[in-house]
């Protein structure tokens, strides 16, 4: 998908609603349980109920890695159903992923050629040569970590380097690595007040936003602060959509959020776009 193609899904749907697709095997519904992959029909009724309202799915890797073999399955008939009935949507494989050139390269052949995500978060700790393999593939993403949500984003990210900080010196220079139709990035709804100064650095990019909803980011902020002429962000609500309802109403409580967000998103297009 290119940025063109995504910020039209933006516009026709009035949305840059991004539904995190981290599913705990301890925290399915009940009923559930006895279906042949519990994983698969939780997310398979979360899509369809939620389809309508967003313009992206983000599958965060790790929670389908914790069940093992069973998992990766899951997560691959996910990655294909999202393909095959919804290919207009735009799927992250949210896996953070970063290592020496050739581990990196079997990395983007595993989320890209095998499983056809159109993008994949990286950690850019490890330099140019562990992000490059990532961005040799045509058509596809690479979603560089800059400026996370979590507490110890302080530690490192935050840390003054010669006249920037450290998550300025990501954006300045891996920005020379890519182009704004290859390369987002990851800044938490948490951080949004940074993020006006962070446009300064990346005008063009689309920024990949967690941190609303359940980690009491605000949408406004993000929007005010973090959209361009293009939307430019994605924001992703894992946690406050899928876990709405525990009960067998959980996907019909997951599509009553996501139509929340939905329609304050539209406002905001409409506000500042």
């Amino acid at each position: 998908m290119t940025r063109k193609e995504l910020f039209e899904q933006i516009k026709k749907k009035g949305s840059f609603l991004c539904v995190g697709l981290d599913t705990d095997t301890e925290k399915l519904p009940a009923h559930l349980l006895d279906e042949e992959d519990p994983v698969f029909a939780f997310n398979k009724q979360i899509i369809d109920s939620t389809q309508a309202y967003c313009v992206a799915y983000k599958l965060n890797t790790a929670f389908y890695e914790a069940d093992g073999v069973s998992g990766w399955i899951s997560l691959e008939k996910t990655a294909n159903y999202l393909h095959l009935q919804y290919p207009d949507h735009f799927t992250i494989a949210d896996a953070k992923r970063g290592d020496i050139g050739n581990t990196s390269a079997m990395y983007a052949r595993a989320f890209f050629a095998n499983m056809d995500f159109d993008s994949i978060t990286v950690a850019p700790y490890m330099g140019e040569d562990s992000v490059r393999p990532f961005l040799t593939h045509p058509d596809k993403w690479v979603i560089l970590l800059a400026l996370t949500s979590n507490k110890g984003a302080a530690d490192f990210q935050m840390l003054q380097t010669g006249d920037a900080k450290l998550f300025e010196t990501v954006l300045k220079t891996s920005s020379q690595w890519g182009t704004a139709d290859s390369l987002m990035y990851v800044v938490g709804a948490t951080k949004a007040g940074m993020l006006a100064d962070i446009r300064k650095i990346i005008p063009d990019h689309f920024l990949l936003v967690p941190g609303v909803g359940a980690q009491g980011g605000s949408l406004e902020d993000a929007a005010k602060n973090g959209m361009n002429k293009s939307c430019g962000l994605l924001v992703n609500a894992s946690r406050s959509i899928i876990y709405a309802s525990s009960d067998v109403d959980f996907a019909h409580r997951a599509k009553d959020e996501a139509e929340k967000m939905q329609q304050e998103m539209s406002a905001l297009l409409n506000k500042y776009l």
